[in-house]
């Protein structure tokens, strides 16, 4: 006997369409804690996030990178924008002798007299600022923010800085040689205290050190009494007092304005030593006598000052002082010159145990070998 079929009726699943399933409200969560508005009113990311809000906006190993990022830029970047700059300049502004000279003279050449005149502007630069960052470093823990050149002292590789110093040490004029001291002594953070623990021993070192330094410059320092020259011996004997107290940390109410200032301070000063740098020339200055073959005669010669841009078997180019080039035949050329700019000559006519104020040790040691000549009256 067979079931008989199901017939609707008003239980439920009997044929029709399922009731509803009535669900419970879900209550809302509390969020995570890191999503809370945090007491200065901004939200906290999640942890792990590369980017958060920190004093600086940036966690320290990204600060880092930035902070190395911008300052290998600065130092590869400027010497190729001096470089290219020299160039223009050295043309007088004019398009087809600036191409004349980025086709005569290679990058090798123009890389080597960046180095021998921009060396000692780039030296000053760096320790500049690894002598500023050093003791904005030692501040900074009283700053909210950290300064820039305070993160460049602090990315840079040892060597790099210790390398600085050493080029300047080659590069500076003696004069301005002992201003290194007090460089050095921010840069490093050094002290007197380090010498020796006891106050009075400490004190009797300091003493001897510098009356063997002044011992040292008693005849320049003679020199430049008798002959009125005021800004050598400012030069000469405070800077080594000022290494005793530059070493920080700073209070607050000093380093807050003077991070942003001496900051400013420096880039400023860049430029404004740079316009020289810039303006030097790239070739050597000479002095061309020019005459026609077979003319004996002084009156038929001709001098033309100037730099030499290339030489060939037809033509000699020569870019004028005064402007212009000048293409001039090889066979009537009767003679060069050799001459120093106006930059070369000296100021001060004093000198540190044989070396000139005005040269540098590589600049004295260079003389010793081969001995300044007198200039040629064609130079005149």
């Amino acid at each position: 006997m067979s079931a008989a079929p199901a017939t609707a009726s008003d239980e439920p699943g009997a044929g029709g369409p399922p009731p509803p399933v009535l669900r419970a409200p879900v209550q809302p969560t509390a969020p995570p804690p890191s999503a809370l508005p945090s007491t200065a009113g901004r939200v906290e990311p999640p942890p792990g996030a590369a980017r958060t809000e920190t004093t600086g906006g940036w966690d320290p190993a990204e600060r880092r990178a930035r902070a190395s990022q911008s300052f290998w830029t600065a130092v590869v970047g400027v010497p190729a924008i001096f470089s290219v700059l020299r160039l223009g300049i050295e043309a007088g502004g004019e398009l087809q002798t600036t191409l004349l000279l980025v086709a005569n003279v290679g990058p090798v050449n123009l890389l080597a007299g960046f180095l021998t005149t921009a060396a000692r502007l780039l030296s000053t630069v760096l320790v500049a600022v690894f002598a500023l960052g050093g003791v904005l470093a030692a501040s900074g823990h009283r700053l909210t923010r950290r300064p820039l050149f305070a993160r460049w002292m602090e990315i840079t590789p040892g060597w790099f800085v210790a390398a600085s110093f050493l080029m300047a040490l080659v590069t500076w004029p003696l004069l301005y040689l002992p201003l290194l001291l007090p460089t050095v002594a921010a840069a490093f953070q050094l002290r007197p205290e380090r010498l020796h623990e006891r106050p009075a021993l400490r004190v009797l070192i300091v003493v001897a050190a510098y009356a063997g330094y002044l011992w040292l410059l008693v005849p320049t320092l003679r020199d430049a009494g008798r002959q009125g020259e005021l800004l050598p011996i400012v030069l000469l004997v405070v800077p080594p007092l000022l290494a005793l107290f530059v070493a920080g940390p700073l209070p607050r109410v000093v380093i807050q304005p003077l991070a942003p200032v001496t900051q400013l301070a420096v880039l400023v000063v860049l430029v404004w030593a740079a316009l020289p740098v810039i303006s030097t020339p790239v070739l050597p200055l000479t002095v061309t006598t020019v005459g026609e073959p077979g003319v004996t005669s002084a009156e038929a010669t001709e001098e033309i000052r100037g730099h030499v841009v290339t030489t060939d078997d037809v033509n000699m180019v020569i870019l004028q002082e005064r402007g212009g080039v000048r293409y001039v035949p090889v066979d009537q050329v009767r003679g060069q010159v050799l001459c120093p700019s106006e930059e070369e000559l000296p100021r001060y006519r004093l000198r540190i145990h044989d070396f000139h104020v005005e040269d540098s040790l590589l600049e004295g040691l260079g003389r010793r070998v081969r001995p300044v000549h007198r200039v040629d009256a064609a130079c005149r």
